[in-house]
């Protein structure tokens, strides 16, 4: 099985896109993650999957705590520029949601706080236990066969 046409088919499945940001060394990092799901209710918890060549995957563990931003329609150029596909000049804005940073404006935020982490291929799926989160009422942009789209 090729590479490429693995990643194709998981394409199929359309995604909503978020960027996990920490706080480490006083700096702000954030990265575009579309491997995100909710695993639990009660009580709360979330996984995401980190690849081992990004630049965030040892400092979660240190830092034991990220945000994470799930982005509304007006914030797909946040998708290019966390993923390094775009610069951009102008300053993003975070703000703090208990402590961590997350994107204002997304269309939900959470904060979360590492409970557990395993490494699976060359990615580390982390599982978060939500400590705090927002909503606004927003339509999302969604990732479908490597191109963005919209609900509307």
């Amino acid at each position: 099985m090729e590479e490429r046409q693995f990643r194709n088919a998981m394409g199929k499945f359309a995604t909503g896109i978020t960027v996990v940001s920490i706080e480490y060394n006083n700096e702000i990092m954030a990265m575009t993650v579309n491997a995100f799901m909710s695993v639990s209710l009660s009580p709360r918890l979330i996984a995401i999957s980190i690849d081992e060549k990004a630049r965030m995957y040892a400092k979660l563990d240190e830092v034991k705590e990220f945000g994470l931003s799930i982005l509304s329609k007006n914030q797909e150029d946040y998708s290019r520029i966390f993923a390094k596909q775009e610069e951009t000049q102008d300053k993003i804005q975070f703000i703090s949601l208990d402590t961590v940073p997350v994107l204002q404006g997304a269309l939900a935020t959470l904060s979360c706080r590492i409970i557990s982490s395993l490494k699976a291929g060359d990615h580390i799926v982390y599982i978060g236990e939500v400590t705090d989160y927002t909503t606004m009422e927003e339509e999302p942009v969604i990732f479908f066969s490597g191109k963005y789209r919209y609900l509307d």
